[in-house]
């Protein structure tokens, strides 16, 4: 029996305790709970005191009900496989549809809604893990899951490593959603985004990429230069009318592996600045098109359209069905390891 690390957050309806825990390095502080590894919480300095710049629940009931995947782990396939089929090592192989026509984030049970165990907490950091077993949602082999959240000064890092001993996808991420002038403060399109991306994969109107990499430019995706993340969302372009505003993956520039500048955002209102750093291929910018009016949110938040956006990284979308994408084949023996860095600072001036 490991020893017990956190607080209790509720039992789930199959009886399972999940447990809180809370990080605190004096710059930043953060709260995580073992149901879907999700980051309840995250305290930034903001120019009028402390900010909580993530959105999420009070109660464990609505992170098992309430769909949107506040801030949880998801996986064993971040975003979507088209019509729920890949092939792997010529077998074809059937997971859930729970998205439309398509696979997402896992399946019906992905690691979003999964009890994690803390193997390791500290004042500054902790280790989660899962053991996701063949075949779960489909997926073929045995998947050991290691994601280590830390704060090390103005950084919060996710580390995410996994291991399988056959052949598998895999393709984790983080999907919080952010608000920068505080969780609750409504919607986020005077906040500016900038992504250091100069093209992204266009996708249809069920969000599966058609399998080609277009430019940026001369486009409302083009978003290298600071802008309002509201300026350009209601544009008639087709790929904003399919989305409901930007739901894209964008190729990070750079070498994929290695840590480069993904994307950066800012409120003018709070003076928070986050920067994201990250060695993943891709990122899924998403404007919480789908977030209905008058979820109840934490600490007596109403949450609407578009009062968080998400910065995902990933493989990109469908990659098993697209030759042309980075492979997220992940082989037997081989070690999945990703890093993503959100750091914080204060608008000068």
């Amino acid at each position: 029996m490991s020893k017990e690390f956190g607080t209790p957050f509720g039992v789930t309806k199959h009886g399972e305790e999940v447990r809180e825990v809370t990080l605190d390095n004096g710059v930043l502080a953060a709260k995580v709970i073992t149901f879907g590894g999700a980051l309840r919480a995250l305290t930034v300095p903001g120019k009028a005191g402390p900010v909580d710049v993530v959105l999420g629940y009070d109660s464990l009931a609505q992170y098992e009900t309430e769909g949107g995947y506040l801030g949880a782990l998801v996986g064993r396939y971040a975003n979507r496989i088209a019509k729920g089929r890949f092939a792997l090592n010529g077998r074809e192989y059937t997971l859930a549809v729970n998205d439309g026509p398509n696979h997402l984030h896992g399946g019906d049970v992905g690691y979003s809604h999964r009890v994690w165990t803390v193997e390791e907490a500290a004042p500054e950091r902790v280790v989660l893990t899962l053991d996701s077993p063949d075949g779960e949602e489909g997926y073929p082999g045995h998947l050991q899951v290691k994601v280590t959240y830390a704060l090390e000064g103005d950084i919060l890092s996710i580390r995410y490593e996994a291991s399988s001993g056959q052949d598998t996808l895999c393709s984790l991420t983080n999907h919080s959603y952010f608000n920068l002038s505080g969780q609750g403060s409504g919607d986020v399109l005077d906040q500016e985004i900038q992504l250091f991306c100069s093209s992204y994969t266009p996708a249809d109107e069920t969000s599966i990429p058609f399998g080609t990499v277009e430019p940026v430019e001369g486009t409302p995706m083009d978003l290298r230069q600071p802008v309002p993340i509201g300026a350009h969302i209601n544009e008639p372009f087709q790929q904003l009318l399919w989305g409901r505003g930007y739901d894209h993956n964008f190729v990070v520039d750079g070498q994929p592996g290695e840590m480069r500048p993904a994307a950066m955002a800012r409120s003018r209102v709070s003076g928070v600045v986050m920067e994201v750093e990250t060695d993943c291929p891709g990122i899924q910018f998403y404007t919480g098109n789908f977030l209905e009016e008058g979820r109840k949110g934490k600490d007596g938040a109403v949450y609407g359209h578009r009062h968080g956006f998400c910065l995902e990284t990933q493989h990109f979308p469908d990659a098993p069905n697209q030759p042309g994408f980075p492979s997220a084949v992940l082989k037997a023996g081989e070690r999945y390891v990703q890093t993503t860095c959100f750091r914080f600072s204060l608008l000068e001036g």
